[in-house]
């Protein structure tokens, strides 16, 4: 594929899907702690989205980047717009944002049970027998 042709492919699967992840690696396997955040949000939310992962071609990154005006990895587009990356996904996530703008219910935060105090372990007592 030709630069061009990776570029119009990016813009056909940002206008054909409503809810669109570039990331590295996918939803089920993500390849970096950014990617796996911001997919995790989307899959708490339970919306149907789509993802590409843009490992395979280092090209994909350098057009998407192009396309979209932002540098950094996922980039998440909802309607034809960018979003914005991992840190704006989490934020809007969990201000409840995300969830207005997809049309969806805010999940209820699980109530934290009260840790209890774990007893205190001695430390392991090694021997240096390398000296």
């Amino acid at each position: 594929m030709t630069n061009d042709e990776i570029r119009a492919f990016l813009e056909n699967a940002i206008q054909e899907n409503r809810v669109m992840l570039f990331m590295k690696g996918t939803p089920h396997e993500p390849a970096c702690g950014f990617s796996a955040r911001a997919s995790g949000c989307l899959n708490a939310l339970g919306v149907q989205y789509s993802a590409l992962d843009i490992l395979p071609d280092p090209r994909i990154r350098e057009e998407l980047s192009g396309l979209s005006g932002w540098p950094t990895i996922p980039q998440l587009f909802v309607n034809g717009e960018l979003v914005g990356g991992s840190d704006i996904v989490l934020e809007m996530f969990e201000s409840g944002e995300l969830a207005q703008l997809l049309g969806v219910e805010q999940p209820q935060a699980p109530e934290v049970e009260q840790e209890q105090p774990q007893p205190q372990k001695r430390p392991i007592g090694l021997e240096n027998r390398l000296g």
